[in-house]
C-alpha cells in the first residue's frame, strides 16, 4: 500500500517586498555536511523573497552517495505543500521515463536550482512563477552545497534555469540538449527540457512527439550515467 505523503495547508499570498529578505542563501547554510542538517536549516532561508509565500522549503532528496543528480528549476505547488521534490505531474512524468531508460530514480538524487515555491493567484489557484535571476543566484549556494556533498558523476539539468543556474546565464537549452558537457560540478553534466514542458505541449500529438524526445535524452543519460560508472 502507498503511503500518501501529508500535504501541509497552502499560505496566504502576501506582498514580497513586506518580507525582511537576507543577501543570499550563504548566510543561512551551516557548517554541517549532513543532508538532513542542511534541509531543516534550508527551512529557515530568507536569502530570497520567494520563501515569503512558500508553505515549506523543499530540500533535494536521495542517496548521499548517489552517482546521478537531476536539477530542476524550483518545487511546484505539490512539492510546496509535501516538502518533497518531484511529486507532482512533472515528477510523475519523470518516473515514467526513467524507468523506460532504466533508471532508478531511488538511487538518485533530485532538488531544484530554487528551494521555494514561487508562484502568483489567481482566485483560489496558484500559478507557477518563473523565478529570477537575483533569486535563482541567492540560492544557488544551496545548490552548490548539495553537490559539494554529494558528489555526483553526473549532473542532468532539466531545464533552462536550471542549466543557467551551474553554466551561467549564456547557456541555451536549444543549443546544448542532450550533449556531454563539461563543467567544474561533476565528470560531466548534461541538459533537457524539464518535464512540466513536455506536460505543457499545446495537443496530444505535441505531448506525445516531445515526450518520445525526452526519453531519448534519458536513455542518453543512462548510457554516460553507465561510462561514468
Amino acid at each position: 500500500m502507498k503511503t500518501r505523503v501529508k500535504e501541509s495547508p497552502a499560505p496566504a499570498y502576501r506582498d514580497p517586498k513586506s518580507c525582511e529578505v537576507g543577501r543570499s542563501a550563504a548566510e543561512y547554510i551551516p557548517s554541517s555536511k549532513s543532508l538532513p542538517v542542511l534541509a531543516k536549516a534550508c527551512d529557515h532561508c530568507r536569502g530570497c523573497p520567494i520563501y515569503c509565500n512558500a508553505t515549506q522549503a523543499v530540500f533535494g532528496e536521495g542517496p548521499k552517495t548517489a552517482a546521478i543528480m537531476f536539477v530542476g528549476e524550483q518545487p511546484g505547488d505539490q512539492e510546496d505543500l509535501t516538502g518533497k521534490p518531484f511529486v507532482g505531474p512533472a515528477g510523475r512524468l519523470l518516473d515514467e521515463v526513467l524507468d523506460t531508460a532504466g533508471i532508478d530514480r531511488s538511487t538518485a538524487y533530485l532538488t531544484n536550482a530554487v528551494k521555494h515555491f514561487k508562484w502568483e493567484p489567481r482566485g483560489k489557484r496558484r500559478l507557477h512563477a518563473k523565478p529570477t535571476a537575483r533569486e535563482v543566484a541567492a540560492c544557488r549556494p544551496w545548490l552548490e552545497k548539495e553537490i559539494a556533498i554529494v558528489q555526483p558523476s553526473l549532473i542532468v539539468c532539466l531545464g533552462a534555469t536550471a542549466a543557467q543556474s551551474l553554466m551561467g546565464g549564456q547557456f541555451r537549452l536549444t543549443q546544448h540538449r542532450g550533449e556531454v558537457l563539461e563543467s567544474p560540478w561533476a565528470k560531466a553534466l548534461m541538459a533537457t527540457v524539464h518535464p512540466s514542458a513536455v506536460l505543457r505541449s499545446p495537443d496530444a500529438a505535441a505531448r506525445e512527439e516531445n515526450r518520445k524526445a525526452f526519453i531519448r535524452d534519458m536513455m542518453a543519460v543512462a548510457k554516460v550515467l553507465r561510462k561514468l560508472t
